[in-house]
């Protein structure tokens, strides 16, 4: 019996851009959908009641590590009451991408951007940094907590960023309202004090959102948050993206594939720096318009 035929994906060609228009939303960013083509509907996260309102935007995005472009000229929108999942393998610029929202890709010497990012109709470029990054927060990959209790963990942006020191009692509302958006407070309210290291890997990654939330932002970026964490630590903060989607407008950066399909409103894939397709989850998953994408949500490369 002869062996099935191989199919060969040429990586070298450049991808096939499709700019895709808008879809009128359905009560959950994912459109009036379409079956992909082997009839199987794949489900999206469920609708969100909230307006989609757009906080930021990226108009002909350019970064560049010395002569190495790592985006290319991307444009994209990033909405509240919608979440954004940017997919794509290994070193197509998600990343970067990510990090250029709150002036982060800025740290590395080497580092230019060219284009416009705006935050609520303003060039970043021109709000200070310091307040730039409370608006716009970042969980990264590694749960990352101070070597402190875990209220002190929660109450260290509202210290540093005041005027004068608060005292711990003026704190607690906002700590305690912080962890409890974050899912964590019934499960830390008796120990508070203890310190935040003593915690799982999946509550250390949740303090750590509730530590980004207690500034109140506007957008809430996570790079690979769920990268390091068992499937029950995931679905806790797969849940809370959604729950967070209504108040702050959330970019998730994700390898995996399926949990893009579990929580994205709304999907950018790149690929070697470009935005090859941006759409609804449900259009990326059930039936992309670029050959390059189906190629990647198929398994075909990643």
């Amino acid at each position: 019996m002869p062996p099935p035929p191989i199919r060969k994906i040429s990586l070298e060609a450049p991808p096939t851009v499709v700019h895709v228009p808008p879809i009128p939303l359905n009560g959950n960013g994912n459109g009036n959908g379409a079956a992909h083509a082997g009839g199987v509907h794949t489900p999206g996260p469920p609708s969100s009641e909230a307006p989609v309102i757009e906080r930021m935007r990226c108009d002909a995005v350019t970064i560049a590590y010395g002569p190495k472009v790592a985006v290319n000229k991307v444009d994209l929108p990033i909405s509240q009451g919608e979440v954004l999942a940017m997919i794509g393998p290994s070193g197509c610029g998600k990343t970067t991408l990510l990090r250029s929202l709150n002036r982060l890709t800025e740290l590395t010497p080497s580092a230019s951007r060219g284009g416009v990012i705006s935050l609520d109709g303003h060039d970043i470029d021109l709000l200070e940094v310091t307040a730039l990054r409370k608006r716009v927060s970042m969980v990264f990959q590694q749960p990352n907590p101070f070597p402190m209790s875990v209220f002190d963990n929660v109450a260290y942006g509202l210290r540093e960023g005041g005027s004068k020191r608060p005292r711990k009692k003026e704190l607690m509302e906002p700590v305690e309202r912080a962890l409890t958006r974050a899912g964590l407070w019934h499960e830390v309210k008796d120990n508070l004090d203890h310190p935040a290291l003593r915690l799982s890997g999946g509550q250390q990654q949740r303090l750590c959102i509730a530590r980004s939330l207690a500034a109140q932002p506007e957008v809430l970026l996570m790079d690979e948050p769920c990268s390091a964490l068992d499937p029950i630590s995931t679905g806790k903060i797969e849940e809370l993206i959604l729950e967070l989607r209504e108040q702050i407008a959330v970019v998730i950066v994700t390898h995996n594939l399926q949990q893009a399909q579990r929580v994205a409103d709304r999907v950018a894939f790149m690929y070697l720096g470009e935005l090859v397709e941006y759409a609804s989850g449900e259009q990326i998953f059930n039936a992309p318009q670029a050959q390059r994408t189906r190629d990647y949500v198929g398994g075909a490369f990643g």
